[in-house]
């Protein structure tokens, strides 16, 4: 009799007492893993003066490739449901290139490289109670992107390249899935309103190539996550 009452007394405590996978205010949570951005970009018509007059040449565009790096996410909790999240991650290498034709000659070559940098600050929700070992969350915030060791195609006939620093919001959805109280698997997806402007001068001095690109990456992030 005493064991069976010693018994239903754990059962209903453990019952009554959640599982301690929620994340919790003042919790700080470090994720890393693979980070992949697909740029989706748009762009201006692009200007060659003074060849095109100062008028954008009809038909012509500018490119970039996608890249994957290493991601890093640091969150801190405010409260057990909203958390503060910075992304980071090493930087992005970008390729720009141009499409098209000017007085009967093509243009389809590259303009250049450089490499970007997003920092991402967001304000983050995460709906769930205590006792779910997955935990889903949605975020609004600001992006940064810092675009740097800009290096023109030589080859192609030029010699200086710069792209413009930005600012934009982004959006993402993720989750959490509690391996332990304190080790997770994540996933998360972002949107990120991102436009620029690239300028590359040739390398005679007589001619500069400008255009706008609408670059409104969409970055995925997979990786681990450790709750301290």
């Amino acid at each position: 009799m005493r064991k069976t009452l010693i018994a239903t007394t754990l059962l209903a405590t453990a019952a009554a007492t959640p599982a301690a996978f929620a994340h919790q205010a003042g919790d700080i949570i470090v994720r890393a893993g693979a980070i992949h951005l697909s740029t989706n970009e748009s762009s201006s018509k692009i200007k060659v003066n003074p060849l095109s007059g100062n008028q954008k040449i009809p038909g012509t565009k500018a490119t970039l490739n996608n890249d994957t790096q290493l991601g890093l996410n640091f969150a801190y909790m405010v409260t057990d449901h909203i958390g503060i999240e910075l992304l980071a991650a090493s930087p992005f290498e970008l390729t720009a290139k141009q499409k098209g034709t000017l007085q009967g000659m093509g243009l389809d070559s590259k303009l250049g490289k450089f490499k970007a940098l997003p920092p991402t600050l967001s304000a983050v929700y995460y709906p769930m109670n205590k006792a779910s070992a997955f935990q889903p969350y949605v975020g609004l915030g600001v992006n940064r992107t810092l675009f740097f060791n800009e290096k023109a195609n030589k080859s192609g006939g030029y010699s200086a390249m710069r792209v413009q620093n930005t600012w934009g919001w982004a959006a993402q959805v993720g989750a959490d899935y509690m391996l332990t109280d304190n080790l997770m698997l994540n996933g998360q997806v972002r949107y990120i309103d991102m436009s620029t402007k690239a300028r590359v001068d040739a390398l005679d001095g007589t001619q500069t190539a400008k255009v706008k690109l609408d670059v409104k990456p969409v970055v995925y992030m997979l990786g681990l996550g450790y709750k301290f």
